[in-house]
């Protein structure tokens, strides 16, 4: 009989060092003017593949990534399923790296507090979950959140949408591919990497010009290593921390880019935007209290 998984002093180490690359990599993209989101994001996945397939052979996903691989051969619906996975995925970082550009962060990384909440419903209309009493109030506080959002404005930003209504299907096509994480991530950067070639082909100089100018080749290597060095902390992280912890730790990431939004990259927070965010923040307190409570439950007893 498994057990779960025990909290792990490095685990929690390597999950917030995760979240805080990641954080970093947004601010980054700042230094990479005058490049484009669109230009950025497609350096970003020509500079990283090499990294994810490090990552594979790290972490020895090498057999699980060829096992995908003829899984192609028994299911043709792969051949649908995956590509349009790897564009979900595609659009979502695009947008991660467009925002710092566009005064978009702060949306972005709503979008990313909310995706959770909204996962708790898909998994409860789709699979039938049992929606916890934390859970119906969180859920029940971000509605309250995102209406009176759109009371203020009378609209929610698009890039909070696209983070909300793109994460979600592309998580349950996961499921439904039931592909390995690391050799799944990989083979959709493998799918999106020759489409990062023709967006800088079609680009020209506003593209791939800046090559000229020696101090972009250490810019974007770089780019590509803060990208595979989170990648790989995050992926260490899962294995070593218990799910729910994990899970818990992964709103560390979109509160950074908050603060990173509205201090370095000057982005504006006005007093009535915080009874938007405030009962939002609150959903996911509350959140994080139902995954430590159930964390808990499940912890093994004391061996004997």
């Amino acid at each position: 009989m498994s057990h779960p998984v025990a909290p792990s002093g490095r685990g929690i180490a390597f999950s917030l060092a995760a979240s805080l690359l990641f954080a970093v990599l947004s601010g980054y993209t700042t230094l990479l003017r005058p490049l484009d989101g669109l230009a950025i994001f497609a350096w970003r996945m020509i500079w990283t593949l090499p990294g994810v397939l490090l990552i594979v052979h790290l972490t020895r996903k090498r057999q699980a990534l060829a096992a995908l691989l003829r899984r192609f051969v028994r299911e043709p619906a792969l051949w649908a399923l995956v590509p349009l996975m790897a564009a979900l995925n595609a659009v979502q970082l695009w947008v991660f790296l467009w925002a710092p550009l566009n005064g978009q962060t702060v949306a972005v990384s709503m979008g990313y507090f909310l995706t959770p909440l909204v996962m708790v419903l898909v998994g409860r209309v789709l699979y039938g979950e049992r929606m916890y009493r934390l859970q119906c109030i969180a859920v029940a506080l971000a509605l309250l959140g995102v209406l009176h959002e759109l009371w203020l404005t009378r609209a929610i930003a698009w890039p909070t949408l696209l983070v909300v209504l793109g994460y979600p299907p592309y998580f349950v096509l996961r499921r439904i591919s039931k592909m390995e994480p690391v050799s799944g991530f990989a083979l959709e950067m493998m799918l999106i990497f020759p489409v990062a070639l023709v967006l800088l082909y079609l680009q020209g100089e506003a593209g791939w010009g800046v090559l000229a100018q020696p101090l972009f080749w250490p810019l974007l290597a770089g780019l590509g290593l803060i990208s595979s060095v989170a990648l790989l902390l995050n992926i260490t992280a899962s294995h070593l921390l218990p799910m729910g912890l994990w899970g818990l730790l992964g709103y560390v990431e979109p509160a950074l880019l908050f603060l990173l939004a509205i201090t370095f990259l000057g982005e504006p927070l006005s007093a009535d935007r915080l009874l938007t965010y405030g009962p939002i923040w609150l959903a996911v307190l509350l959140t994080g209290a139902h995954t430590l409570r159930q964390q808990r439950k499940q912890s093994p007893g004391p061996a004997h």
